[in-house]
């Protein structure tokens, strides 16, 4: 297949449309069920890339979930404690330890899972039926992945009442080394961006802590590969093996940054005993769930506490949780990982990052106050490793 019709582009007035190859050979790519659009297969084609990426760089299988051509996360497939189990809402799914694809899912869609509503989802490996078992259940757009077990394939193909898109991509292709595209009829030519990505990439440590262990080492590769996919300007936080808080597109990036420890704030708040402990009234979903969690852990919590209100919600009317409760939690976090995708000019961004519990930086550098940046990290301790290269992506 050389060509693929498409109902619209990004949007209904948007016609005609089409995926195609401009030299002629096939698509790498076979639609199994449905019928994707133009901003799925966006989607499709950056969230494999970084998969691919992931799997290559770390050895693990991968996962990420993505949404407007940005993703709200990315995992590798690291077992999930009790705690995070239920946090991410998979604790009663059968054979999760067996699987660490399901895994890696299980924290790409759980991370924000707000953000993750309506979801493609991309796997670096074949889909098994324990990762299915999960996707069945969300609300998501499509999938795509280099194979599907029988099972698997069984499983998706019944969402969305027989119209989930399923993709399957030949893993062994390589696309050429320039790419091209349109805006306003002017067309733009650049070398693809091949910068690898690994553990060699953190050599220069700029900081007087200079002790990287590994696992930090792979929140770091985790962080910076979700960053070369990422509308930027972006940065993006990372805790044991996943991405816990993507701050994408923004024009500022002390913006990036806040955002960005906002949700990473909030992936570790979600995994409290105060919210673990929340009783549910009977026939309120997950998705709802969600919603219902992310308010009590913000300033408007009497939206869903309210005399009248809690009763909607929750079997047992909880307590509060605090602004001073949620500091004194956050402010024992440490060892989280941080990425970004260009220089920080000033250092309000390694301070910003220090109140979500970041050590391990990884940037650029080059900016000309790196020396009052790498003064910041010093000041609480924080190893710093400048890579020398920015990971713009548009």
């Amino acid at each position: 297949m050389n060509e693929f019709q498409l109902k619209y582009g990004c949007n209904p007035n948007q016609k005609p449309a089409r995926i195609f190859m401009a030299d002629g050979s096939d698509l790498p790519v076979e639609i199994l069920n449905g019928r994707p659009g133009y901003i799925n297969f966006l989607d499709a084609f950056n969230s494999w890339q970084l998969v691919k990426e992931l799997k290559e760089a770390t050895g693990m299988c991968a996962a990420t979930s993505f949404k407007h051509v940005s993703p709200t996360s990315a995992a590798v497939g690291k077992p999930l404690s009790p705690a995070l189990k239920q946090a991410c809402f998979v604790d009663d799914i059968a054979g999760l330890d067996d699987s660490p694809l399901a895994c890696a899912y299980a924290r790409a869609r759980g991370t924000d899972r707000m953000s993750s509503f309506g979801d493609w989802i991309a796997l670096s490996d074949e889909c098994d039926e324990v990762t299915a078992s999960i996707i069945k259940r969300e609300v998501s757009d499509g999938i795509i992945a280099p194979a599907y077990s029988p099972k698997a394939l069984e499983i998706l193909k019944n969402k969305k009442k027989g119209a989930y898109n399923i993709v399957r991509i030949d893993p062994g292709y390589v696309p050429a080394e320039i790419e091209r595209k349109q805006v306003f009829g002017v067309t733009f030519e650049q070398g693809r961006n091949n910068y690898k990505i690994d553990r060699a990439t953190f050599s220069n440590i700029v900081t007087k802590n200079k002790k990287l262990p590994d696992d930090k080492a792979i929140d770091l590769i985790i962080a910076l590969i979700t960053l070369k996919y990422t509308q930027s300007n972006s940065v993006c936080f990372a805790a044991d093996g996943q991405a816990i808080g993507v701050g994408a597109g923004q024009q500022s990036r002390i913006h990036c940054t806040r955002l960005a420890g906002q949700k990473a704030d909030l992936w570790h708040l979600r995994q409290s005993e105060k919210v673990l402990s929340l009783r549910f009234a009977d026939g309120v979903g997950r998705p709802e769930k969600n919603n219902i969690i992310d308010l009590y852990l913000s300033d408007d919590a009497d939206e869903v506490l309210a005399e009248g209100e809690w009763q909607k919600n929750f079997a047992v009317r909880p307590q509060p949780f605090t602004r001073e409760e949620k500091a004194a939690y956050l402010a024992a976090i440490r060892g989280v990982s941080l990425g970004s995708d260009a220089f920080f000019p000033f250092s309000d961004n390694i301070e910003r990052a220090f109140r979500s519990g970041v050590d391990y930086v990884a940037q650029p550098g080059g900016s000309v106050r790196d020396d009052l940046v790498i003064e910041a990290a010093d000041a609480h301790n924080m190893v710093m490793a400048f890579t020398g290269m920015r990971l713009f992506h548009h």
